[in-house]
Parts: structure tokens; C-alpha cells; sequence
């Protein structure tokens, strides 16, 4: 069983997106966990069960908050059977409830990880029927209790899932576009900027609205679980303290500040995607905080002296190719040139496309984004900048 560390605390796994662990791990200090340990697109730490109930509800950079409760090696599939059955899941699962198992699997001597989910829910499933006669059931879209085997170099940790659906399903996404940008994603690249959530924020191809919707919940302290239309996976465990929850809910309720606390604006060129746009951003309560119009980003101008612009254009999916490094070209033109003393922040798919950017980038952090390997480039816009920029390569030349 996993160790418990003191006064009630355990072990547990927050999963996230690769690049984004730092800020992730972050999140977590700011929840007074302990023994912070930085992985894989995971970070590990301790913490109590108000803790748990605090991380699913407040980590905007988490994808799902794991509870280790085993870790052996299998070396076979008789090994792992075996294994599985040594814990007691009477302990965690009632026979009315149902339960699902996500595996992971990478660098063992078993190849599938559907075959090693298969395994896990039989040693399971025959552990209860040699008990009682009777089995639960397995659920794979809903169900009650979701375990999660992750299995590297033929160890395996079995985890408790302690929430259920993704924490990127955020809830208040009503109207999406074609491609939505996953709101972890999203988090995780306003954390990277180090947005002050004072300072103007500017998204001038804003989509359906993530990153304005993300910026704002920041801004205003209001914690991402809020809007959830789920419950949580840990409500239906034989330890759930409904009082404790409700006090993290209620506690989490208070902290949201109403008076808008930065300026935060959002351009689309497209009237469909500024009306998806604009309904998300009611859904979720946001509508006095966040400003929107239809507007041609290349026409904009900066609204203040200094702040944070974020964006994520085309990378060709769609578009003709030279199409899209004349778009490069202008966004590089238009940072340039309207939007001085600004930090910008790309998100791109096409580091090809991006070199018509022309501006020099001062950090380029890889992301993906499902599953297309990106760049977030950051070009800091000096005033005066093409000085500075000449000055700049003088010296490195």
C-alpha cells in the first residue's frame, strides 16, 4: 500500500500536459502541499484529503489527481494478476457500483495496455465473485470508481482517480469552434507568460474564448472546478466527507472577487466565432470582465502601454501555404508596430510559417497541442524596438 506520510497525509500524482509541470507544480505550492516532486507530465506530492478536494478543484494546469494505493513489479501476466489480487477492493468498490481501468504502458514486456486493463478488471472482477458470488461492472463512459494502472519498465502503480472526467472539462464551454484549444493548455501558457493577472491581457484571435475565459477565472480568483457539471470521482469513495468538500466549495465561492481586477480583451476577424465567443463567456459569468469585439487583428492597436498579448493563429491546416506566411509576416508587422511594450506570446504549429515573423524570439518553450508538436515563441516588444533589435544583433553578430 502506499505509504501514508503524517497526520492523515498520502501520496499523490497530479497529471498534466508536457510542458507545463513547472506551473503545474506551482499550483500546487500555492495549495501548501508537501514533498513536491516535479516528473513526466506528472508531478508528484503529499497532501491531505482537504488537500485532494482542494487540488481538483482549484489546479487549472491538472488533467486528474491520482491516489497511489499499490506499487509492485509484474514480470508476467500471472504476475500481475496475482499482484492485483493481493489488494483488498472490497476495501474501495461495492458490488452495486461500477468501476472502469485507464492503463498506461510504456517499456514493458506487455505491449497492449488494453490487454493489461482486460487482466487488471478480471483479477478484480474474480476476487469479488470467489467472495460473494456476484461481480460489479464495468463502465468505461461513467462509471463510479475510475483506477488507473501506469506501468514503466514492468512496475506498476494502481491509483485511485480521484476525479473522474477530465479537469480540463471546465463546464462552462457551451459553443466550441473547430478546433478548440484545451483549456489546461491554455492555463498552463497563461502561467508561462508570468501574467501578472493585473496588467492588460489581449487575445486578438480569440476563437471561442479559452484563453480570455482562462485569463479572467485568474484574475478573479475563481477556481476552475466551479463551474463542473460532473461530480467529482472522489464523491462516490467510501471515504468521501461530504462536510469537507462542501467547506472547500464554500471556501473557494468566497475567494472569487467581483470587481473586475485587469483588463482583458479578445478579437476574432470571424462574427461566428465572436458569438461563440461571447456565450462562453456568459456561461460563465464573465461577461463584466472580459471585453470582446469582431474586429481585424491587423488593424488593432495596443491598449495600453505594457501587457501580456497571447495568441494562437491558423498553422495550415486549412489555409494555402502562401497564405499563411504572409499571415506570419503581418502578425510580426502588427506586433511590431501596435503593440509596444508588449510581451506576446505565439502558440504555432508551423515553425516555418513562424520565421516570417521576423521579430526575434527571447524563449521558445515546446507544447503540444493534441497532438501537434508546437513552439510557444515569445517576442518581447520594446518601444523603440527595431533600435533595439539592431543593437541587439550587432552585439550577438
Amino acid at each position: 500500500m502506499a505509504k501514508s506520510i503524517s497526520n492523515g497525509n498520502f501520496n499523490m500524482v497530479a497529471t498534466t500536459l508536457s510542458g507545463l509541470e513547472e506551473v503545474l507544480a506551482e499550483e500546487l505550492r500555492a495549495l501548501d502541499v508537501e514533498y513536491i516532486k516535479v516528473g513526466n507530465r506528472a508531478v508528484s506530492f503529499s497532501g491531505s484529503q482537504r488537500q485532494m478536494y482542494e487540488a481538483n478543484l482549484w489546479c487549472r494546469t491538472a488533467i486528474r489527481i491520482l491516489k497511489p494505493i499499490r506499487n509492485f513489479k509484474a514480470r508476467d501476466e500471472k504476475d500481475l494478476y496475482e499482484q492485483v489480487q493481493k489488494t483488498n477492493w472490497s476495501e474501495y468498490l461495492d458490488l452495486k457500483q461500477t468501476f472502469a481501468i485507464d492503463a498506461v504502458v510504456s517499456h514493458s514486456t506487455f505491449e497492449h495496455s488494453l490487454f493489461v486493463a482486460q487482466l487488471t478488471k478480471d483479477a478484480i472482477v474474480d476476487q469479488f465473485r470467489k467472495a460473494t458470488g456476484e461481480r460489479p461492472s464495468v463502465d468505461r463512459i461513467r462509471p463510479d470508481v475510475r483506477l488507473n494502472l501506469h506501468m514503466h519498465e514492468n512496475m506498476v502503480t494502481l491509483s485511485l482517480d480521484s476525479s473522474g472526467d477530465s479537469l480540463h472539462r471546465r463546464g462552462y464551454r457551451l459553443q466550441t469552434n473547430v478546433a478548440p484549444l484545451n483549456e489546461v493548455l491554455a492555463a498552463g501558457i497563461i502561467g508561462l507568460s508570468g501574467w501578472d493577472k493585473k496588467s492588460p491581457f489581449v487575445d486578438p484571435m480569440c476563437g471561442s474564448g479559452t484563453f480570455l475565459i482562462e485569463a479572467a477565472m485568474m484574475a478573479q480568483n475563481i477556481a476552475p472546478g466551479i463551474f463542473r457539471r460532473d461530480p467529482f470521482a472522489f464523491e462516490n469513495w467510501k471515504d468521501y466527507n461530504k462536510e469537507l468538500f462542501e467547506m472547500v466549495w464554500k471556501t473557494a465561492e468566497v475567494k472569487e472577487k467581483r470587481e473586475p481586477q485587469a483588463t482583458i480583451i479578445g478579437y476574432d476577424i470571424d462574427a461566428d466565432y465572436i458569438a461563440a465567443a461571447r456565450a462562453n463567456i456568459e456561461n460563465a459569468g464573465l461577461e463584466h470582465v472580459i471585453k470582446i469585439e469582431e474586429a481585424d487583428f491587423f488593424e488593432t492597436a495596443a491598449p495600453a502601454n505594457q501587457g501580456v498579448l497571447v495568441m494562437n493563429p491558423p498553422y495550415n491546416e486549412r489555409i494555402v501555404s502562401d497564405d499563411i506566411n504572409e499571415l506570419y509576416k503581418q502578425i510580426g508587422d502588427t506586433l511590431k508596430n501596435s503593440y509596444q511594450g508588449f510581451d506576446a506570446f505565439v502558440l504555432t504549429g508551423n515553425l516555418d510559417a513562424a520565421k516570417n515573423i521576423g521579430l526575434r524570439a527571447s524563449r521558445r518553450t515546446p507544447l503540444y497541442n493534441g497532438a501537434i508538436d508546437c513552439r510557444l515563441l515569445k517576442y518581447e516588444l520594446y518601444r523603440g524596438s527595431r533600435r533595439g533589435e539592431v543593437k541587439e544583433e550587432e552585439e550577438q553578430g
